[in-house]
């Protein structure tokens, strides 16, 4: 059921998350609901090194990001309680603003994103989805999980800026405060721990991302 009451089909549904996955993945498409934090600092002077370096770290977040969409969307598609999907739904809707911000800094730093970020979605899609099937609680707590981890590579990725680059870095704050804020949601709507191996797992395919998307 969708917010305003009207009951979705499962084509209906599809036909949605292609539409997502279209704003998603296409530069330009996305638009934030909120102004990006950077525009609270000026523009500081960098070295061609510099701007070089913290375009890798946003174009990994801007990936982030678009994993995130993908996760959020394949588990609302598979989610088996209304309320469960709606979450996701919202969250997902939240995570635009990441998306865009990212997008826009990356245009500052002139950069793009990555050419992966195609191949990133659909295997983020079918984890969520994968999720979602698995139960809600367990769908929830890979939210919460997701999200802590989330937060880690931020906090790292704020002591690897350049000093000078205050704009990615109002970025970066804002964006933890948020994701912190989707993983306690998830955890206290009832997600379930995952077990160590799982989490492990989570790890691994995310330094992955990260490795191929910081020049590519």
């Amino acid at each position: 059921m969708s917010s305003n009451g009207t009951q979705h089909s499962l084509a209906d549904r599809l036909i949605l998350q292609l539409d997502q996955a279209l704003h998603t993945l296409v530069p330009g498409s996305s638009t934030a609901s909120r102004p990006s934090p950077a525009t609270q600092v000026e523009d500081s002077g960098m070295s061609d090194a510099e701007r070089k370096a913290a375009a890798g770290l946003m174009r990994i977040n801007h990936t982030g990001e678009v994993c995130a969409q993908a996760l959020y969307q394949g588990q609302a598609l598979t989610a088996r309680l209304p309320d469960v999907r709606e979450s996701m739904n919202h969250a997902a809707s939240e995570e635009i603003d990441h998306l865009s911000w990212c997008e826009d800094r990356l245009g500052e730093l002139e950069s793009r994103p990555s050419v992966f970020n195609p191949a990133f979605y659909a295997m983020s899609f079918g984890v969520g989805a994968a999720a979602g099937l698995i139960g809600d609680k367990w769908s929830l707590g890979f939210v919460g999980e997701t999200e802590r981890q989330v937060c880690d590579h931020l906090e790292s990725h704020l002591t690897q800026l350049p000093a000078q680059d205050t704009r990615s870095r109002k970025i970066l704050e804002q964006m933890i405060v948020d994701e912190r804020e989707h993983g306690d949601a998830a955890m206290a709507a009832g997600g379930a721990e995952l077990p160590a191996p799982v989490r492990t797992g989570m790890k691994l395919m995310a330094n992955v991302m990260k490795s191929v998307t910081r020049r590519l």
